[in-house]
């Protein structure tokens, strides 16, 4: 992965997606992954009635078996990485599904949702459906990744390849859009939030909200943004593909989405890959602070293999390399460094490239290049690497991934007073240590208080959910952003074999680096049917 811009083709954001994953620090970049992300205050209640149910329901049969209408994708491209992927995959084609924006008022609004499928090369089983995280990542680009990591295997010549994105993400519509690009590059494209290092008022978290509710042009799609949503948007589409049960493949996010399908919709799964997903059972604050103890465990992992290397940014000693780590970034606080196009790298912004950077082992040579940069001066890499991950083009043109992914989870994270969001700043600078500026929790809130609608997600759901087939879940133990500890409580609450990967990093299946892990999700996805048990591969 190149020092300045991760390689394009194959690493859209998986918490994220993000890729990954959460995702998302001092930004929504970290948060990516309540998926991936992580409670606070609600009661644990499951989500209303209303926020359930099946696609026959009356006033939808307008939605149910829609013709979709597949063509070329340039006109789906909205992103400079759109328009390189899209060019380089010929028999990739387009369409768009109509969605009602509230289900429970289909005659209202209607949203646009954008599907892109890659044909089977060979006798088709019938469509894969696949996420690739975020909330907020880009599922037509998931697609063509899915196919290119998968290539060694048979998937992609037995199962139509299909990515979408989500209501309120990249190419459907309408879009999410809380900031311009200029806002965006100067940090204001998501809601504020604890992992920051900066302070907000009430004020200031309506005026953020009314800038969203003002850029999308939709108060009813931001208030019916959540996942509940989502899959019921899923369900149209499987309708729509002609089929009457769903194959799924979903990391980090996208593991969430398609446990909540599972629990709506148990008689319309055939197949259910879940890579990397969280703990259902768990809250937002309890999963935030997992994610970040998580990403506390990779830095020190990072400065670990960094030290026995040798001439380390971070020195010699692993037990004193947080306390480097502050004096090289906390004087970013009062006084940016300077990059080469003549912007700066900011405190928030050069946690969020070393986030972004610790997702992965391959990428902390990245952060440490980026931090010995940060030592001298300049800001470059670690700027880049961030802005990357949460997709911004070398045009200056960002993704909505960062604004999609915080406004989703305002429909599906526990609401947060100003004590209880100054409670979870300080519970994540306890359990990660590098990420402290050193200037107390006072000033943090929860940027969705001022959201149109209440989450409708609840905590713990998918329990007890019967008439679901056998399903795989996957869990790194390694994984810096989804712990492993929460892919077993999910394999657990949903019945899942579970495949356990040795190794860091967050997701897998979709990647092609795993022989071991392609084989297991291979031979499920063609016949799920048959016995599966719990097993191991290593990365």
């Amino acid at each position: 992965m190149s020092p300045t811009r991760p390689s394009r083709l194959a690493r859209t954001p998986r918490t994220p997606a993000v890729r990954t994953a959460a995702l998302l620090a001092a930004s929504a970049l970290a948060l990516t992954l309540a998926a991936c992300s992580p409670t606070a205050s609600g009661d644990g209640d499951a989500a209303p009635s209303s926020s359930s149910g099946s696609p026959d329901d009356a006033g939808l049969a307008a939605f149910e078996g829609q013709t979709l209408d597949f063509g070329p994708c340039e006109d789906y491209a909205v992103t400079e990485l759109d328009r390189e992927v899209f060019g380089q995959v010929d028999r990739a084609e387009c369409a768009r599904l109509e969605v009602p924006v509230d289900y429970d008022s289909p005659d209202g609004e209607v949203a646009q949702i954008a599907v892109l499928r890659l044909p089977a090369t060979g006798e088709s089983l019938g469509p894969l459906v696949v996420n690739p995280g975020g909330p907020g990542g880009p599922g037509l680009i998931q697609a063509i990744n899915a196919a290119a990591g998968l290539v060694e295997t048979t998937v992609p010549e037995r199962f139509d390849i299909v990515g979408f994105d989500p209501r309120g993400v990249g190419a459907s519509l309408p879009a999410v859009d809380c900031a311009s690009d200029a806002e965006a590059d100067a940090g204001g494209n998501v809601l504020p939030q604890a992992a920051s290092s900066r302070t907000w008022t009430a004020a200031d978290v309506e005026a953020a909200t009314e800038r969203c509710v003002e850029g999308t042009g939709s108060e009813a799609l931001l208030a019916n943004l959540g996942t509940r949503d989502a899959a019921r948007d899923l369900d149209l589409l499987r309708s729509a593909l002609g089929q009457e049960q769903i194959s799924w493949l979903g990391q980090s996010y996208g593991a969430r989405l398609g446990t909540v399908y599972a629990e709506m919709f148990p008689e319309r799964v055939r197949a259910l890959v879940l890579d990397s997903g969280p703990d259902p059972s768990a809250g937002t604050i309890e999963r935030r602070t997992t994610q970040y103890a998580g990403f506390q465990a990779a830095f020190d992992a990072m400065a670990q293999a960094c030290a026995s290397a040798g001439d380390c940014v971070l020195g010699d000693d692993p037990a004193l390399a947080v306390q480097r780590f502050q004096e090289i970034v906390r004087p970013l606080l009062d006084t940016p460094v300077p990059t080469a196009d003549g912007r700066a790298l900011d405190y928030d912004a050069a946690i969020n490239g070393v986030i972004a950077g610790l997702y992965d082992a391959a990428t902390w040579p990245v952060v440490l290049e980026g931090l010995a940069q940060v030592a001298q001066g300049g800001g470059d890499v670690l700027l880049a690497q961030g802005e990357t991950f949460g997709g911004r083009g070398s045009d200056g043109v960002w993704s909505n991934y960062l604004e999609a992914n915080s406004a989703i989870n305002c429909m599906d994270e526990e609401r947060r007073t100003p004590e209880q969001e100054e409670e979870l700043r300080a519970e994540i600078h306890a359990v990660a240590p590098f990420m402290d500026p050193g200037r107390g929790p006072e000033g943090a809130r929860d940027g969705c208080e001022a959201w149109p609608a209440e989450p409708d997600l609840g905590y713990p759901h998918a329990e007890g959910v019967e008439g679901l087939p056998t399903t795989l879940t996957i869990a790194i133990t390694g994984d810096p952003s989804t712990p492993y500890d929460g892919g077993v409580a999910l394999a657990r609450t949903l019945g899942s074999a579970l495949l356990t990967v040795e190794g860091a990093q967050h997701t897998v299946a979709m990647s092609g680096v795993s022989p071991c892990v392609s084989d297991v999700v291979t031979a499920y996805l063609l016949d799920p049917a048959a016995p599966l048990e719990d097993g191991t591969c290593a990365l």
